[in-house]
């Protein structure tokens, strides 16, 4: 009984706490560098929220240690929707492979909702001899070891991808990692390393320059930036898939009336023109989803990173 009447209290005060959300300004937190596609994301949404609360939005960019700095940031605030953590795919990729934390992104986070999903291309050095999956996958079968993809780093999204591939495909092309992605990029485009799984805003233009080669898209649906490329499923592998993703999550014990007024103003703001068009300029998807569907892609995903790791053989922390 005692139980019952805690949990009637609990709910009551949140409703109290919902009513009033917000009474002063919201921090988005960003755990990387100003200027990224992540933290231009979060200021153009955080401006369109502001308008929805009638009080600041604020983002802060707390980085280092890939991240981490920043999430344990918001995972140590007050669980009151004051402090937002705008999060990626990293913190799937992190918990997948059993990157060292002084959290659980499980358990000491609630999502709020994902923002958006940004499709990735399979882009190759023109000198490659392949102009399509199924010759990639040929390629590479006829010359085990021989090539050889850049990645931003151990662990990373760009990695991991590959990782997928080269378990689905029954291939063995070879990781080199870099400090970043856009390294690895500009020795993708000097012949230095013969591909990448690179993110569309980033290789899109050395496409059409002709400096990369597009073999694919990533996601299960073609991008809408480059609708004639197919995507890694429908040549030769299906099933895959590998799409970058920002999200909105609050620490774990913020109440539940506290999260959907966040979800609504973030909705909101992804449906107005000038949001759209900032994600126009990234090729990537506003999604908007709710509290409990992102709660379950997102377990979905760290449990889809957690079997291809643990299938690759590879050590990856």
């Amino acid at each position: 009984m005692r139980s019952f009447w805690s949990f009637c209290l609990f709910a009551m005060v949140g409703s109290a706490v919902a009513q009033g959300y917000p009474e002063k300004p919201v921090s988005l937190v960003v755990p990387f560098p100003a200027g990224g596609s992540t933290d231009i994301v979060a200021r153009t949404l955080g401006q369109r929220m502001s308008e929805a609360f009638g009080q600041p939005v604020v983002v802060l960019n707390r980085t280092g240690a890939d991240g981490r700095i920043g999430t344990e940031s918001v995972v140590r605030a007050p669980a009151d929707g004051y402090t937002v953590l705008f999060g990626t795919t990293a913190l799937a990729i992190g918990a997948a492979v059993g990157t060292k934390t002084n959290y659980d992104v499980l358990k000491d986070l609630a999502p709020v909702t994902q923002v958006v999903a940004t499709p990735n291309l399979l882009v190759v050095h023109p000198s490659v001899p392949a102009k399509s999956v199924r010759e990639l996958v040929a390629l590479a079968k006829a010359r085990p070891g021989a090539l050889n993809s850049a990645s931003g780093g151990t662990a990373t999204s760009n990695h991991l991808a590959l990782v997928l591939f080269n378990s689905m495909a029954g291939v063995k092309i070879a990781h080199i990692p870099y400090k970043g992605a856009r390294p690895a990029l500009i020795d993708t485009v000097g012949g230095h390393v013969d591909m990448t799984f690179s993110p569309i805003v980033a290789a899109l233009q050395l496409v059409e320059a002709g400096k990369l080669r597009a073999i694919a898209v990533t996601t299960l649906a073609r991008a809408a930036a480059l609708p004639q490329l197919p995507t890694i499923s429908e040549s030769g592998v299906p099933g895959y898939e590998a799409s970058s993703w920002v999200g909105m999550f609050v620490p774990a014990a913020t109440p539940r009336p506290v999260v959907d007024r966040l979800h609504a103003a973030a909705v909101e703001g992804l449906r107005t023109a000038q949001v759209k068009g900032v994600l126009a300029r990234f090729s990537a998807d506003a999604i908007g989803s709710t509290p409990d569907e992102f709660a379950k892609a997102f377990r979905g995903e760290i449990a889809k990173w957690t079997k291809v790791v643990k299938a690759s053989g590879e050590k990856l922390e």
